[in-house]
């Protein structure tokens, strides 16, 4: 069996999924279907890290459609942040702060 990539870890491990169960039904964020990759909204080639305030479960479809493009960052940083925050998961709100300020052009942080 192959071990999870670390981003995989840091996503599993802050949402309380079982790290041992590759058969496990984890839900996307973005629609009520099942996730099949743990996303960097903000990809690894542009700066990210692998932190649970980057990494969002999402369907293939999803990952292909939102991935690394500028004009979907604030709606994917905004949508993480909510469930995270619905979910209990602790997280830095000055990371989202931050990152959202870089990517609106309003700079609003809500």
């Amino acid at each position: 069996m192959n071990k999870p990539p670390k981003h995989t870890k840091i996503y599993l491990k802050a949402l309380g999924h079982d790290l041992g169960d590759p058969n496990q039904y984890i839900e996307s964020e973005l629609s009520p279907k099942k996730a099949v990759d743990i996303h960097h909204i903000i990809s690894r080639g542009k700066g990210g890290e692998d932190r649970i305030e980057n990494l969002m479960a999402v369907t293939r479809e999803e990952h292909n459609y939102y991935g690394d493009k500028k004009e979907w960052m604030c709606f994917l940083l905004n949508k993480h942040r909510e469930y995270l925050k619905n979910r209990g998961v602790e997280f830095s709100e000055n990371w989202f702060k931050d990152q959202i300020n870089k990517y609106d052009d309003t700079h609003v942080f809500i």
